[in-house]
């Protein structure tokens, strides 16, 4: 059965190259392969969504510079549809610059987020605040504003709410009392928490009723309905691990609209461990 889901938050062009090492301080390096994407957490997420066979969208900042057209074609490639928050801005998009190293598909990054493109709730399309035929939200945090006018009337349309915590980002409080499931990185520390129990019990606080925290190559640790266990992932030689979370999120909407919150994590982690076997976030599906 074929879904649709909205995918609102970053769009970055993403530059990637494979090399030996990140550059030291006045080293120049030659990359050994390189590609260019479309990326961006609830992006990369949406691509994802749309291979497994689904209909995925974008709500986003793209603007109307020449770059953008880069992003664009990338995103029909993959046959994921784009809305634009602000088509009239003719700045470049943000642009990610990602060194992955051969020999451990370890990643160093470095980019521009959302801060300076954050639309207004007015940019929104009427159509859109309808979530006619959405099955499912994701949010990663980068348009707060947006986010959270969609995820109140998704809570109120009983339309299942994810997020996207790879990193706390100032204004999450105000979108965790309308969401369903909280899929989140090790890296993700709301204020005053400082391990997972207490990122746990943050999480709780707001009544989310499916919590899971993802640690990289490590198990998945997930609290459901009051049940907390573990979920093993595959053992794998990974190439590349850029974008393994965007992925594993893409995923687990896919999987939770069909399985069990358990079962949609592990296959997500499934997904994710494919990934990460091959350079770039979108040799795999090929």
């Amino acid at each position: 059965m074929t879904h649709s889901a909205l995918f609102i938050g970053l769009i970055t062009l993403d530059l990637i190259y494979l090399a030996d090492s990140p550059p030291e301080n006045n080293q120049k390096l030659v990359a050994n392969d390189y590609t260019i994407a479309a990326g961006g957490p609830a992006t990369n997420a949406a691509v994802t969504f749309s291979h497994l066979g689904n209909q995925a969208t974008v709500l986003a900042v793209l603007g109307s510079h020449p770059m953008t057209q880069l992003i664009s074609t990338d995103l029909e490639n993959y046959q994921v549809a784009m809305i634009d928050l602000d088509f009239n801005k003719d700045t470049p998009p943000p642009v990610s610059s990602i060194i992955v190293t051969q020999s451990t598909g370890e990643r160093a990054v470095i980019s521009i987020n959302a801060i300076k493109t954050q639309a207004n709730i007015t940019s929104i399309p009427p159509n859109i605040l309808d979530l006619e035929n959405i099955d499912i939200v994701l949010i990663d945090g980068h348009q707060i504003a947006v986010s959270k006018v969609i995820a109140q009337i998704a809570k109120n349309k009983n339309i299942p709410v994810v997020i996207d915590g790879g990193s706390w980002k100032p204004g999450f409080i105000e979108i965790l009392p309308f969401v369903d499931y909280a899929i989140c990185s090790a890296n993700f520390y709301p204020p005053n928490c400082h391990n997972q129990e207490d990122v746990f019990a943050y999480l709780q606080n707001f009544n989310i009723p499916h919590i899971a925290i993802t640690q990289g190559e490590n198990p998945i640790l997930y609290l459901s309905c009051g049940n907390n266990g573990i979920i093993n992932l595959p053992k794998i030689q990974p190439v590349d691990t850029l974008g393994a979370g965007d992925i594993f999120h893409g995923a687990f909407c896919h999987y939770i609209l069909s399985t069990s919150f358990i079962e949609a994590l592990t296959l997500a982690g499934n997904t994710a461990a494919k990934a990460c076997q091959y350079f770039g976030t979108r040799r795999w599906m090929n």
